[in-house]
């Protein structure tokens, strides 16, 4: 796994705000956490982007780039694949009951987030980029019901 710390000023910080774009087009982006910091009275977002190794990108016959699979097993932790592996079990319960693709109730990026939260609960899923009010509401309350069920052994 490769880490890029990206600091950018909010007055004036365009250069460096296009290298970071640059290399999240480049890259086989798992993760983005991000803070607004305060340092001799200047404000900054800080972000810590975590990558994939081997973050090549391969072009289709369409001439759309397309990013490599990732192994979320090389990338999570052993407890976190672990509930991973679980989430995506019940994602695929979810698409199935309303005949959608499983990546329409949340791509494998966002389930890997969820599997690393600390508590997994319908606030904590809402604070994951890409993933707003309405899907929290129609997947998320369900994900972490079906997940503390099969946790428990009952299902």
């Amino acid at each position: 796994m490769q880490v890029k710390i990206f600091t950018i000023p909010i007055l004036s910080g365009e250069e460096t705000n296009e290298e970071m774009n640059r290399f999240l087009r480049s890259n086989r982006v798992v993760s983005i956490d991000k803070q607004q910091c305060m340092q001799n009275n200047m404000s900054y977002w800080t972000f810590c982007i975590t990558c994939a190794e081997g973050g090549q990108t391969f072009s289709n016959n369409n001439g759309f780039e397309r990013k490599g699979k990732i192994d979320y097993k090389e990338i999570l932790d052993k407890d976190s694949f672990e509930v991973f592996e679980r989430l995506r079990s019940i994602r695929k319960e979810l698409a199935n009951e309303e005949a959608l693709p499983a990546f329409a109730v949340f791509t494998d990026a966002e389930l890997s987030e969820i599997a690393q939260l600390k508590e997994l609960n319908e606030k904590s899923i809402s604070s994951i980029r890409g993933i707003g009010i309405k899907r929290t509401e129609k997947y998320g309350k369900e994900i972490v019901k079906r997940y503390n069920i099969l946790s428990e052994g009952k299902l």
